[in-house]
């Protein structure tokens, strides 16, 4: 059994529990549900950066345009952006699909849970201040240029299902053996492994908080691997990564995210 932490609609505090191998059933206060049981919410409570090439693929690919304009060399620092609160969603949660747009793309990201304040971090002590880790799904939509922010793409509401669970640090032995799979509608479309990552966990974290601080509760992603697959209105989304947990979001129309939601209020 893995042991992680959970917070279920309705419920303010984090709530400790186990996990079984497929990640099927949980155990709560000595007892036991099923997955699909439960009501999952958000399970983080600070602020979400995300780092771009980060994995060995994704450099390569954008390799022959780092000498081009603007930037004419290639990154000498880990790349981040922020994933805004109103990007926050959790397991099961839709997927909202814009006005005008046919797909989304899935981005399937190990999340790093922060459980102290840190700062200017030596690489080998890295892991103490590590509280966990959690799945992530970075949706944007389908990005032409990187040369520019991509808010528009990438911090829409709904835009980032987070969990269903943050699984504790020391029950993960290596963080750099991790399989990743994107399944869409059952189909798998995406497989990599976290040892593809360019810089390992501690180098990432270590050049990050020599420059700004992570506090207690942020979120920090790994990276997201080459070739993220598509999906479109009424795919089921599912993104598995080993021995941390299952991530699984429907897109859905956003005028119908917002109809089913008036209705959840007014039932209330």
């Amino acid at each position: 059994m893995t042991r992680a932490k959970f917070k279920l609609q309705g419920f303010s505090q984090l709530k400790e529990g186990t996990l079984d191998r497929d990640f099927q059933k949980v155990t709560i206060d000595e007892k036991q549900y099923n997955v699909n049981q439960l009501k999952f919410d958000n399970p983080i409570t600070g602020t979400l950066y995300g780092t771009l090439l980060n994995y060995k693929g994704e450099y390569e690919q954008l390799k022959p345009e780092m000498n081009d304009k603007p930037y004419q060399n290639p990154p000498k620092a880990p790349i981040l952006y922020i994933k805004p609160v109103n990007t926050f969603s959790a397991h099961s949660n839709p997927i909202p699909l814009p006005n005008g747009e046919e797909q989304v793309q899935i981005g399937a990201a190990l999340g790093l849970v922060m459980g102290q304040t840190v700062t200017k971090v030596k690489a080998e002590e890295v892991y103490n201040y590590i509280k966990g880790y959690t799945v992530v799904n970075d949706v944007s939509l389908p990005i032409t240029s990187y040369y520019r922010p991509a808010i528009k793409q990438k911090a829409r509401d709904g835009f980032c299902p987070i969990g269903p669970w943050i699984v504790n640090q020391d029950e993960i032995h290596d963080p750099h053996n991790l399989s990743i799979k994107v399944s869409v509608n059952g189909e798998v479309k995406q497989e990599n492994y976290t040892g593809n990552l360019i810089r390992s966990i501690p180098e990432l974290v270590s050049e990050v908080t020599g420059f700004m601080t992570l506090y207690e509760g942020d979120v920090l992603l790994v990276g997201v691997p080459e070739n993220q697959p598509l999906a479109k209105e009424g795919d089921q989304v599912s993104i598995e990564i080993e021995q941390v947990g299952r991530l699984n979001n429907r897109v859905i129309h956003e005028d119908d995210v917002f109809v089913s939601e008036v209705a959840v209020d007014e039932a209330r």
